[in-house]
């Protein structure tokens, strides 16, 4: 190199992922900077600041457990804290590990680009200027880049118009409003009990019901939070070396295997323990076997008919054309019981689709829904979108957003993609499909490892090896295939398959194998001395980095 970069590492985004990298490389003694192009700290939650915006993991498992300083002194206020309070979380984190000093916000990253000649990434800000850094890490989430329905007249709408993701730091009055949601993911249905309380009326405009599953929000006490304290890490490690990453007790039977009255017992004992205790400690098959699922569909369809008064509402919101865990489950906080409010309207718009948006509200068919404010909670261009929404160039001047095109989605465990030396993703795509923190945390913890150990052989680079693209192609596939997710004559329109986004390639976006297995191949890859991340090394470098005893 003929001149030292500006940084060792560059981490781009300032959420979880981006503090809990800037921990761990300023760990190893690298001069690290995170740049975020918004004006805080938090990422997601930053971004995502609209009505009822709150976790769906249990606080005792939704941080980070690194620090014993932050463990010891934050103290959590709900079993599923809002967004406001995973800010101050953060925010915490920042102040007390001292980041801050190392994080640039309304700091915008419209290309990186990597230089062959120097084994450098060039790093061009909004502002017109440049960075250098030796390693880049993309820290920038896998919910952020926003997507909008393609329905006519969707700008000529004259009343107030909202994202979920662009939500006005300042709120919105909603108060005796005439409101239309568009959009039933987990943001929507966090929006409609919320709005339900204030608004003149809520049209809910649904094309695919979701199988919910609700939950309670108790405070958290002194006793609970001195429990977590006392029991951190065994609670972290039992989330670690579970497949969703949740500290919860593994299921031990298959729901085809016990009696229809004791299946009945058990589903009826974790609905009322409420969110994803339904989902992971029922029985060991919801997940993989459709027999399986489509009871526990049939459970929560019935759970759905006892909470909505109007059993034609009712048969609206109970999902018929795929089984429990066809897509995301999300938790919900009284979210079919909003629908008994005389204010909050259903509008099937799967049998009558939406004909356009007017300059006064929604067209369904030859109705019109006068609106005051139209809010869209339609997703996001998901684990891909902000990976290509900006040019990431690497070898041969060729773009990430070219190679996946191209060539489908490829990378070595969702870390390191081949063409792109040195350039690393915190929560990749084929990363798992779990509680984001502990696979954030590993993550960090394994990239920690592997850049530390590059240095100290001397190792110019890492970069997956096109060996390792291919079967980690297979067996997410493989994986995701093996889930009731997947399903030729029965499937939803899942954000894990990228079947929300027209035109976006199907195939599986998250390693659905398991938080633990997929751990179980890091470690592996770390044993075998990242020999599956030694593409195109130079000849000197290839055969003698292997681990003692090969």
């Amino acid at each position: 190199m003929t001149s030292k970069p500006d940084y060792d590492a560059i981490v781009i985004g300032a959420g979880f992922s981006g503090l809990a990298m800037l921990h761990h490389l300023r760990e190893i003694g690298l001069s690290t900077l995170v740049v975020d192009g918004q004006g805080g700290i938090g990422g997601t939650w930053w971004v995502n600041r609209y009505p009822g915006v709150r976790t769906d993991s249990e606080y005792s498992y939704y941080s980070f457990s690194f620090s014993k300083e932050v463990r010891d002194e934050w103290t959590w206020t709900e079993r599923y804290p809002a967004g406001a309070e995973v800010l101050e979380y953060l925010d915490f984190v920042a102040d007390r590990l001292d980041l801050r000093k190392d994080i640039r916000l309304s700091t915008r990253v419209d290309k990186a680009v990597y230089g062959e000649d120097t084994n450098t990434w060039t790093v061009h800000l909004g502002d017109g200027t440049t960075l250098t850094t030796t390693y880049l890490v993309s820290g920038m989430g896998v919910l952020s880049q926003a997507i909008y329905p393609a329905i006519d007249g969707i700008d000529g709408f004259r009343g107030e118009k909202y994202h979920s993701s662009t939500w006005p730091r300042g709120g919105v009055d909603l108060t005796g409003k005439r409101v239309g949601l568009i959009g039933l993911g987990a943001s929507g249905i966090q929006m409609v009990p919320e709005i339900a309380k204030v608004a003149g009326d809520l049209h809910v405009f649904q094309r695919t019901p979701n199988f919910v599953v609700e939950t309670t929000n108790e405070p958290v006490t002194e006793q609970d939070m001195r429990h977590l304290r006392d029991h951190y890490d065994e609670i972290y490690e039992k989330a670690a070396n579970h497949p969703f990453g949740v500290a919860m007790e593994p299921a031990r039977h298959s729901a085809l295997e016990v009696s229809a009255e004791e299946r009945d017992r058990i589903f009826e004992s974790k609905w009322n323990e409420g969110g994803f205790h339904f989902a992971n400690e029922c029985f060991t098959d919801l997940a993989t076997s459709h027999e399986a699922s489509e009871l526990a569909a049939d459970f929560i369809r019935r759970k759905i008919h006892e909470i909505v008064e109007d059993q034609a509402v009712a048969d609206l919101l109970s999902p018929t054309t795929y089984s429990f865990n066809g897509k995301r489950v999300p938790t919900g906080h009284h979210y079919y019981a909003a629908f008994n409010k005389p204010n909050v309207h259903l509008v099937d718009v799967a049998s009558q689709p939406i004909s356009r948006i007017s300059e006064r509200g929604v067209v369904v068919g030859d109705t019109e829904y006068e609106l005051d404010v139209l809010i869209f909670a339609t997703g996001f261009d998901a684990m891909t979108g902000t990976l290509t929404s900006i040019d990431i160039v690497g070898r041969g001047g060729r773009t990430l957003r070219e190679k996946w095109l191209a060539d489908g989605l490829k990378s070595n465990l969702g870390i390191s993609a081949h063409g792109f030396p040195n350039f690393f993703m915190s929560l990749g795509p084929q990363t798992p499909y779990s509680n984001l923190p502990v696979p954030i945390q590993l993550g960090a913890q394994w990239l920690q490892r592997a850049i530390a150990w590059a240095r100290e052989n001397d190792v110019p680079f890492l970069e997956a090896t096109p060996e390792s693209e291919n079967w980690w192609r297979e067996e997410t596939e493989r994986a995701g295939r093996a889930t009731v997710m997947y399903s030729e004559g029965k499937k939803a329109k899942a954000w894990f398959l990228g079947d929300n986004l027209p035109g976006k390639p199907e195939e599986f976006q998250v390693y659905m194998g398991g938080g633990q297995v997929y751990q179980q191949f890091c470690r592996a890859a770390e044993a075998d001395g990242y020999r599956s991340f030694l593409a195109n090394q130079p000849a000197g470098d290839r055969t003698s980095h292997t681990t003692e005893g090969e």
